[in-house]
């Protein structure tokens, strides 16, 4: 039985409390969320994270926001193994340095979950061998489905005003996006860290606003090998209008949670 404990209390929490209750091999001990819930009376607000409540924790579960583990990952490592289902927080090389130091001080894992990114077993494979020579990872999604920092949420609010073109927000590595759309692109994060020999510098991010994307979330994956090897796959997610997540990546997580 693994004892799991759930921070943030959002669609995807919700999602992912109701079907690991399903499962015979999991336990929900522990929900917080950043603020109390008037339909659920076990979320318990982020200030009660601490030593004590950890200690009959073997597994955190992180859906809420990447500042959760700036805030408290040294913490839930010092006392149990961690999921982190925004590893946008990753780009900040201090803090990845940081809790790689932990988890092998106090011997945990550190997990992160593929999400939307199709074929990232197979490109970690290639990068632990050194056949991976570039990764470009595209996100297309409707103007209304972002969550940006200045100076992509002008881009993007301009983009909103067109009806029929796709506007480019943003074309370049990985580490310098995750700050500017911390919520959107957890899929490149995830990117960056299967592609281990090219890193958060070396994976090439390109998000697109696209007023005609009213069903879907679209992420591209090209992974480039020796002698002209390409591997190109388009994700198609179902997703409405201001989904920052596509329908099936919830399923995605559920599927890495139940992995380990």
């Amino acid at each position: 039985m693994v004892r799991v404990a759930i921070i943030g209390y959002g669609h995807l929490g919700k999602f992912l409390i109701e079907k690991l209750r399903l499962e015979p091999d999991f336990e929900i001990v522990k929900i917080w969320n950043r603020t109390k819930s008037e339909e659920n009376e076990e979320v318990q607000t982020l200030d009660t994270i601490n030593a004590s409540n950890l200690s009959n924790i073997d597994l955190v579960i992180e859906v809420a926001h990447p500042k959760i583990i700036h805030d408290y990952g040294q913490l839930i490592l010092e006392n149990c193994d961690l999921f982190i289902g925004s590893p946008t927080c990753l780009a900040d090389q201090k803090l990845f340095d940081n809790l790689k130091s932990v988890g092998t001080k106090f011997n945990r894992k550190i997990l992160v979950p593929s999400g939307a990114f199709w074929g990232a077993n197979d490109i970690q494979k290639m990068a632990e061998v050194g056949t991976l020579k570039n990764l470009t990872v595209t996100m297309i999604k409707h103007p209304s489905s972002f969550k940006l920092g200045s100076p992509l949420f002008e881009k993007n609010e301009e983009a909103k005003l067109k009806k029929e073109e796709a506007t480019v927000l943003y074309e370049g590595s990985v580490r310098g996006l995750c700050p500017l759309a911390p919520n959107n692109v957890n899929t490149m994060a995830g990117g960056a860290i299967a592609a281990s020999n090219l890193g958060f510098d070396g994976v090439t991010a390109k998000l697109i606003s696209d007023p005609k994307m009213t069903d879907w979330h679209v992420v591209e994956v090209l992974a480039e090998g020796p002698d002209g090897f390409q591997v190109l796959t388009t994700r198609k997610n179902p997703a409405k209008p201001g989904a920052v997540t596509g329908q099936l990546t919830y399923f995605s997580f559920l599927s890495s949670i139940k992995g380990i």
